[in-house]
Protein backbone atom coordinates (compact mmCIF):
# COMPACT_ATOMS: atom_id res chain seq x y z
CA UNK A 1 0.00 0.00 0.00
CA UNK A 2 1.05 3.65 -0.24
CA UNK A 3 1.75 5.22 3.11
CA UNK A 4 0.06 8.55 3.76
CA UNK A 5 -1.55 10.48 6.59
CA UNK A 6 -4.81 8.62 5.94
CA UNK A 7 -3.12 5.21 5.87
CA UNK A 8 -1.21 5.86 9.10
CA UNK A 9 -4.30 7.31 10.78
CA UNK A 10 -6.42 4.32 9.80
CA UNK A 11 -3.78 1.74 10.71
CA UNK A 12 -2.94 3.53 13.94
CA UNK A 13 -6.57 3.67 15.02
CA UNK A 14 -7.18 -0.03 14.32
CA UNK A 15 -3.93 -1.19 15.92
CA UNK A 16 -4.48 1.03 18.98
CA UNK A 17 -7.93 -0.53 19.40
CA UNK A 18 -6.41 -4.02 19.15
CA UNK A 19 -3.81 -3.01 21.72
CA UNK A 20 -6.51 -1.79 24.09
CA UNK A 21 -8.25 -5.17 23.77
CA UNK A 22 -4.96 -6.94 24.51
CA UNK A 23 -4.43 -4.90 27.66
CA UNK A 24 -8.01 -5.45 28.83
CA UNK A 25 -7.79 -9.20 28.25
CA UNK A 26 -4.40 -9.79 29.85
CA UNK A 27 -4.61 -12.12 32.83
CA UNK A 28 -1.18 -11.79 34.41
CA UNK A 29 0.44 -8.54 35.47
CA UNK A 30 3.84 -9.61 34.14
CA UNK A 31 2.33 -10.04 30.65
CA UNK A 32 1.27 -6.39 30.45
CA UNK A 33 4.35 -4.98 28.65
CA UNK A 34 4.05 -7.47 25.78
CA UNK A 35 0.26 -7.15 25.71
CA UNK A 36 0.59 -3.37 25.46
CA UNK A 37 2.99 -3.54 22.50
CA UNK A 38 0.23 -3.11 19.84
CA UNK A 39 -1.12 -0.16 21.85
CA UNK A 40 2.31 1.49 21.87
CA UNK A 41 2.88 0.84 18.16
CA UNK A 42 -0.63 2.01 17.28
CA UNK A 43 0.01 5.32 19.02
CA UNK A 44 3.32 5.40 17.14
CA UNK A 45 1.47 5.25 13.83
CA UNK A 46 -0.89 8.02 14.93
CA UNK A 47 2.15 10.17 15.65
CA UNK A 48 3.43 9.52 12.15
CA UNK A 49 0.04 10.58 10.78
CA UNK A 50 0.66 13.88 12.56
CA UNK A 51 4.11 14.09 10.92
CA UNK A 52 2.43 13.63 7.52
CA UNK A 53 -0.11 16.34 8.37
CA UNK A 54 2.71 18.75 9.26
CA UNK A 55 4.30 18.25 5.84
CA UNK A 56 7.16 16.23 7.30
CA UNK A 57 8.57 19.10 9.31
CA UNK A 58 10.63 18.42 12.40
CA UNK A 59 8.41 19.11 15.38
CA UNK A 60 6.85 17.60 18.48
CA UNK A 61 5.25 14.69 16.59
CA UNK A 62 8.51 13.75 14.84
CA UNK A 63 10.45 13.93 18.11
CA UNK A 64 7.86 11.82 19.95
CA UNK A 65 7.93 9.32 17.08
CA UNK A 66 11.71 9.07 17.34
CA UNK A 67 11.64 8.64 21.13
CA UNK A 68 9.34 5.62 20.81
CA UNK A 69 11.13 4.12 17.81
CA UNK A 70 14.70 4.59 18.99
CA UNK A 71 15.39 4.44 22.74
CA UNK A 72 12.05 3.06 23.99
CA UNK A 73 11.40 -0.03 21.83
CA UNK A 74 14.81 -1.73 22.30
CA UNK A 75 14.17 -1.66 26.06
CA UNK A 76 10.41 -2.27 26.06
CA UNK A 77 10.50 -5.43 23.94
CA UNK A 78 13.27 -7.45 25.66
CA UNK A 79 12.21 -6.43 29.17
CA UNK A 80 8.59 -7.31 28.34
CA UNK A 81 9.57 -10.70 26.95
CA UNK A 82 11.81 -11.32 29.98
CA UNK A 83 8.95 -10.60 32.38
CA UNK A 84 6.57 -12.86 30.48
CA UNK A 85 9.06 -15.71 29.93
CA UNK A 86 9.35 -18.82 32.02
CA UNK A 87 12.34 -19.46 34.29
CA UNK A 88 14.12 -21.55 31.64
CA UNK A 89 14.35 -18.66 29.18
CA UNK A 90 15.24 -15.90 31.62
CA UNK A 91 19.00 -16.45 31.58
CA UNK A 92 19.41 -16.20 27.81
CA UNK A 93 17.10 -13.16 27.64
CA UNK A 94 19.47 -11.06 29.71
CA UNK A 95 21.66 -10.68 26.60
CA UNK A 96 18.96 -8.93 24.54
CA UNK A 97 18.05 -6.86 27.60
CA UNK A 98 21.67 -5.73 28.02
CA UNK A 99 21.94 -4.95 24.30
CA UNK A 100 18.69 -2.99 24.47
CA UNK A 101 19.81 -0.92 27.45
CA UNK A 102 23.15 -0.09 25.82
CA UNK A 103 21.53 0.76 22.49
CA UNK A 104 18.81 2.84 24.12
CA UNK A 105 21.39 4.76 26.10
CA UNK A 106 23.28 5.73 22.93
CA UNK A 107 20.11 6.65 21.06
CA UNK A 108 18.69 8.64 23.96
CA UNK A 109 21.93 10.63 24.14
CA UNK A 110 21.75 11.29 20.38
CA UNK A 111 18.17 12.53 20.68
CA UNK A 112 19.03 14.72 23.66
CA UNK A 113 22.00 16.37 21.96
CA UNK A 114 20.82 16.72 18.37
CA UNK A 115 17.68 17.46 16.38
CA UNK A 116 15.41 14.95 14.68
CA UNK A 117 14.89 15.59 10.98
CA UNK A 118 11.89 14.30 9.05
CA UNK A 119 11.08 14.53 5.37
CA UNK A 120 8.42 13.13 3.07
CA UNK A 121 9.97 11.01 0.32
CA UNK A 122 7.26 9.94 -2.06
CA UNK A 123 5.00 7.60 -0.13
CA UNK A 124 7.32 7.22 2.85
CA UNK A 125 8.88 9.42 5.52
CA UNK A 126 12.59 9.49 6.21
CA UNK A 127 13.81 10.36 9.71
CA UNK A 128 17.30 11.52 10.47
CA UNK A 129 19.21 11.35 13.76
CA UNK A 130 22.96 11.80 14.02
CA UNK A 131 24.05 8.43 15.40
CA UNK A 132 27.77 7.53 15.68
CA UNK A 133 28.71 4.08 14.41
CA UNK A 134 25.23 3.37 13.01
CA UNK A 135 25.98 -0.22 11.93
CA UNK A 136 26.77 -1.64 15.42
CA UNK A 137 23.97 0.45 16.95
CA UNK A 138 21.50 -1.02 14.45
CA UNK A 139 22.84 -4.51 15.16
CA UNK A 140 22.31 -3.98 18.88
CA UNK A 141 18.81 -2.61 18.23
CA UNK A 142 17.78 -5.60 16.12
CA UNK A 143 19.33 -8.10 18.54
CA UNK A 144 17.44 -6.49 21.44
CA UNK A 145 14.07 -6.49 19.70
CA UNK A 146 14.14 -9.50 17.37
CA UNK A 147 16.54 -11.51 19.52
CA UNK A 148 14.29 -11.27 22.56
CA UNK A 149 11.27 -12.53 20.60
CA UNK A 150 13.23 -15.39 19.05
CA UNK A 151 14.99 -16.45 22.26
CA UNK A 152 12.04 -16.12 24.64
CA UNK A 153 10.88 -19.70 24.20
CA UNK A 154 7.25 -18.81 23.47
CA UNK A 155 6.13 -20.19 20.10
CA UNK A 156 3.75 -17.34 19.25
CA UNK A 157 6.29 -14.66 20.12
CA UNK A 158 8.86 -16.55 18.07
CA UNK A 159 6.51 -16.39 15.09
CA UNK A 160 6.20 -12.64 15.63
CA UNK A 161 10.00 -12.40 15.74
CA UNK A 162 10.36 -14.30 12.45
CA UNK A 163 7.71 -12.11 10.77
CA UNK A 164 9.45 -8.96 11.97
CA UNK A 165 12.86 -10.27 10.88
CA UNK A 166 11.53 -10.91 7.37
CA UNK A 167 9.92 -7.46 7.39
CA UNK A 168 13.22 -5.87 8.44
CA UNK A 169 15.03 -7.53 5.54
CA UNK A 170 12.37 -6.42 3.06
CA UNK A 171 12.25 -2.84 4.37
CA UNK A 172 16.04 -2.56 4.38
CA UNK A 173 16.18 -3.80 0.80
CA UNK A 174 13.39 -1.61 -0.57
CA UNK A 175 13.59 1.54 1.56
CA UNK A 176 17.12 1.89 2.91
CA UNK A 177 16.78 5.59 3.77
CA UNK A 178 13.26 5.14 5.12
CA UNK A 179 13.95 1.88 6.99
CA UNK A 180 12.93 3.18 10.41
CA UNK A 181 9.54 4.43 9.21
CA UNK A 182 8.64 1.46 7.02
CA UNK A 183 9.77 -1.22 9.46
CA UNK A 184 7.97 0.41 12.38
CA UNK A 185 4.81 0.50 10.26
CA UNK A 186 5.30 -3.18 9.43
CA UNK A 187 5.93 -3.98 13.10
CA UNK A 188 2.75 -2.17 14.11
CA UNK A 189 0.65 -4.25 11.71
CA UNK A 190 2.39 -7.48 12.73
CA UNK A 191 1.85 -6.71 16.42
CA UNK A 192 -1.80 -7.73 16.11
CA UNK A 193 -0.39 -11.26 16.49
CA UNK A 194 0.00 -10.37 20.16
CA UNK A 195 -3.79 -10.65 20.53
CA UNK A 196 -3.57 -14.39 19.87
CA UNK A 197 -0.73 -14.62 22.38
CA UNK A 198 -2.76 -12.84 25.05
CA UNK A 199 -5.82 -15.04 24.49
CA UNK A 200 -3.78 -18.20 25.11
CA UNK A 201 -1.76 -17.08 28.11
CA UNK A 202 -2.48 -18.91 31.38
CA UNK A 203 -4.21 -17.01 34.15
CA UNK A 204 -2.52 -16.09 37.39
CA UNK A 205 -4.37 -16.84 40.59
CA UNK A 206 -2.85 -13.81 42.25
CA UNK A 207 -4.07 -11.62 39.37
CA UNK A 208 -7.65 -12.93 39.26
CA UNK A 209 -8.47 -13.76 42.84
CA UNK A 210 -8.33 -11.86 46.07
CA UNK A 211 -6.22 -13.52 48.79
CA UNK A 212 -8.08 -15.74 51.21
CA UNK A 213 -8.60 -14.65 54.78
CA UNK A 214 -9.10 -16.94 57.69
CA UNK A 215 -12.51 -16.65 59.30
CA UNK A 216 -12.99 -17.00 63.00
Amino acid sequence: MCWSATADLTAGTVITAVGAVCVLRVRRARDLPVAALPLLLGVHQLLEAAVWASGGRCGTAATAWAVIALPLLPVWVPVGVLLAAGPGAARRLWWPVAAGLATAGILAYCLATGPVSAGIRGHTIGYGVDVPYPAPVLAGYLFATLGALLLGGDRRLRVLGVVLAVGAAVCAGLWRLEFASTWCAFAAVASVLVLGWVRRRPASRHWLRAPRTNSM
